[in-house]
């Protein structure tokens, strides 16, 4: 069986003035169970080394979110609210509100 490559959609890793890491990639991909809307993502912001947000769909574990060392599953729209609710839990975390919520 011939394997399909990835089509790389964005790439983005951006560090800000307190050295906060934020980096974005995305794939277009056949669509299946695990990739039901052709995308493998992975978008994370990382402080000192560690992954304080995330939001992924790894192969097995399907669409899910990182936030305060919690990982429950996420309902993916699109990238674009992706990209909405990932940049909301940075502003709580950089408020310093850091418990867990549902999106």
């Amino acid at each position: 069986m011939p394997t399909i490559k990835a089509r790389l959609l964005a790439h983005r890793k951006e560090r800000n003035v307190d050295g906060h890491i934020t980096e974005l990639k995305a794939w277009i991909v056949p669509a299946t169970e695990h990739t039901p809307h052709g995308l493998k993502y992975s978008v994370v912001y990382i402080v000192n080394g560690v992954r304080v947000i995330g939001y992924d769909n790894e192969c097995g574990k399907g669409d899910h979110r990182h936030f305060a060392g919690v990982e429950k599953p996420y309902i993916f729209i699109s990238m674009e609210q992706l990209l909405t609710e990932f940049n909301a839990d940075i502003a709580r975390y950089l408020e310093g509100d850091d418990n867990e919520s549902d999106v």
